[in-house]
């Protein structure tokens, strides 16, 4: 690694010979969700396969206890006692911040929706480790709860189709698992704790997503409900999960409570798994009552789902399967051959993704080159840092650098970080160039060896010593006029700039 004025170029730095193959990572997952909060650190081994590197191995180093979310008010996250829950999940485990290398922050289901769920994400990213991703949002909940549920793991072994359906406090994801990947995805406003009870019995909350099924059934806050209205709301939460899953046509109260776009295939799948907290209640491992509709919920959804065709099978992880995918299955690492001037302006959060349509043959133009970055940043309206992906194809020649270089900084504003995000192993030459021949003055970070697409929003991690690279978690959002795959290309966006994540986008708007 060299290092001068501010400027860091990682060439297979400081790494021993013998270590070159693998890495070593120390990970955390923070999910603070609707109705529980907790970590998971992780032990992840990554071997480079290329120029990519992929992990060969996991290892839970430590599983923290579950907390239920505090609110200071119906509004309103307790962020005092969340930092004392984690700092004093740090102590358990006997791992100091400044080991963390990497690693993600969830924000779900209505918890993601409090007004002060930024600000919270903002803080424990800065107090949790040396890089902890902010990200929320329905689509990687729902992906992560599928991995760290281990039903991509087993569409792959078994070469079946797994559905893994996870119920959490404020809302239920699912996701259909083929050949170790997630191929689709959805989630719906169904949750064990969208309906809260005091201790007397009477309803003490409920949630705007639920206060049309609760009036239905006669649940009324602050009166006992009726007898067995509860039991009837769960059922009623029940069928809509059924439907949202493919079990039943969509009825329109199915349709309208959808947090994405429905399921694209009509199928039924080999094997059914359930994660989340009301998983804990299927799989009988939770005895206790948190006064919700988490036990009432877990029968009904049995009743409902046992009919259907599918073998059930009781998930790896249960409550804990998001924070596990969190903490092992968020994160990508670059090439080790990056280029950072300044070394202070990492890590960077959210940034937007902007995919100019540039050609990058043999013969490369600049003002081609000008004209589509210009009016990539005008499609998504980006007026701050952006990362802007393109893919190299061809030799890393003196005169193609240069005319990719004339064209970049011809098109970007002044003043604008950029990141350059790059699949071919040209970064840090690329990086280099910009700085050192074509005085681009801006804030520059020019990294390899990771994929991503537009409307895809990534946080970009400070340098890892150990690796020569840098941690990188890509957020995808999914929108009404695409696929929910996130394998499949991205089809028409919507007009004007998508919504960062944090923010939630409702089929049909």
């Amino acid at each position: 690694m060299s290092e001068e004025g501010g400027r860091v170029f990682f060439a297979r730095s400081r790494r021993a010979p013998d270590r070159d193959s693998e890495i070593r990572l120390v990970s955390v997952g923070v999910d603070i969700g609707s109705s529980t909060s907790h970590l998971a650190f992780s032990r992840i081994v990554m071997r480079r396969a290329g120029q990519r590197a992929r992990v060969v191995r996991r290892e839970i180093l430590h599983e923290s206890d579950i907390l239920l979310t505090p609110y200071a008010s119906d509004e309103t996250i307790d962020t005092d006692a969340l930092g004392r829950f984690i700092g004093a999940q740090y102590a358990r485990a006997d791992i100091d911040p400044e080991m963390i290398d990497t690693g993600a922050l969830i924000l779900t289901g209505v918890a993601a929706g409090k007004h002060n769920a930024r600000a919270i994400g903002t803080l424990f990213a800065g107090e949790t480790g040396r890089f902890v991703a902010v990200a929320a949002g329905d689509a990687l909940e729902t992906t992560l709860a599928a991995q760290g549920s281990g039903a991509v793991a087993t569409s792959a072994r078994d070469g079946v189709r797994v559905m893994n359906v996870d119920i959490g406090g404020g809302t239920s994801k699912i996701a259909i698992c083929e050949a170790g990947s997630v191929v689709d995805l959805t989630a719906i406003d169904v949750g064990a704790r969208l309906i809260l009870f005091a201790a007397d019995g009477r309803v003490s909350r409920i949630e705007p997503a639920a206060r049309e099924l609760a009036a239905s059934a006669g649940l009324v806050v602050g009166e006992v409900p009726p007898n067995g209205a509860s039991a009837v709301v769960a059922k009623l939460m029940a069928q809509l999960l059924f439907e949202a899953c493919g079990g039943a046509a969509l009825s329109d109260a199915a349709r309208s409570t959808l947090r994405l776009p429905a399921l694209q295939g009509a199928f039924v799948p080999d094997q059914l798994s359930f994660s989340g907290g009301v998983a804990e209640y299927i799989t009988g491992r939770e005895p206790r009552r948190f006064g919700d509709l988490g036990p009432l919920l877990a029968d009904a959804v049995l009743e409902r789902f046992r009919g259907w065709g599918p073998a059930i099978r009781f998930a790896d992880e249960g409550i804990r399967a998001t924070v596990i995918g969190a903490s092992q299955y968020s994160v990508q690492l670059s090439g080790n051959t990056i280029f950072v001037d300044p070394a202070s302006v990492l890590p960077l959060h959210d940034l937007p993704v902007i995919a100019p349509q540039f050609d990058l043959g043999e013969a490369i133009d600049p003002d081609a080159v000008s004209a589509a970055v210009g009016a990539a940043l005008r499609r998504m309206g980006v007026d701050g840092p952006v990362a802007l992906s393109y893919r190299w194809r061809g030799d890393a020649t003196h005169a193609r650098i240069d005319a990719f270089c004339t064209g970049l900084v011809k098109g970007l504003a002044t003043g604008l970080a950029l990141v350059l995000v790059g699949e071919s192993d040209v970064g840090g030459l690329i990086g280099m160039h910009l700085r050192r021949n074509k005085q681009f003055g801006n804030p520059l970070v020019s990294i390899d060896g990771i994929v991503v697409r537009e409307f895809d929003y990534i946080d970009v991690g400070e340098l890892l010593q150990i690796s020569g690279g840098v941690p990188v978690v890509v957020k995808s959002l999914v929108f009404p006029s695409e696929t929910s795959s996130p394998d499949k290309d991205r089809q028409a966006s919507p007009p004007g700039p998508p919504e960062p994540p944090g923010r939630h986008r409702r089929q049909g708007q």
